[in-house]
């Protein structure tokens, strides 16, 4: 049996597209996922009061994941997936960072809470 040279190239591209179309739904699922996770990373931030006490932190995250949206829009996966990546990392220093002030804030608040007490305990003592 003989095969023409045409239905070899023929056949040898169909194996390449199918191989490229492949590829690229590989990586759409885990982009999708990532972008999902990193979006509920941002999510989380916020409602930690990230927006307030950790304002660079959060807008560099928010920036990424309007950016890797965009990339998943244009099917560019592993740029979609970098960018969600390092928007989820901002977001979990912004969260990490507005945690971090809310206990400082609440330390000081009970450090002030106590030198009030010792000052009315050192003036009862002292009547």
């Amino acid at each position: 049996m003989k095969h023409s040279p045409i239905k070899g190239a023929i056949s040898g591209a169909a194996v390449a597209a199918m191989l490229v179309l492949t590829g690229c739904a590989s990586q759409k699922a885990p982009a999708t996922a990532d972008v999902a996770v990193s979006r509920n990373a941002v999510q989380n931030a916020v409602q930690a009061g990230a927006a307030e006490l950790a304002p660079a932190e959060i807008t560099a995250a928010r920036a990424k994941m309007m950016r890797a949206n965009e990339a998943l829009a244009a099917r560019d996966y592993k740029l979609a997936r970098e960018l969600a990546m390092q928007a989820q990392a901002d977001a979990q220093l912004a969260q990490s960072k507005a945690n971090s002030a809310k206990a400082t804030a609440a330390s000081d608040a009970l450090n002030e809470d106590l030198r009030v007490l010792r000052q009315e305990v050192e003036r009862a003592n002292s009547q």
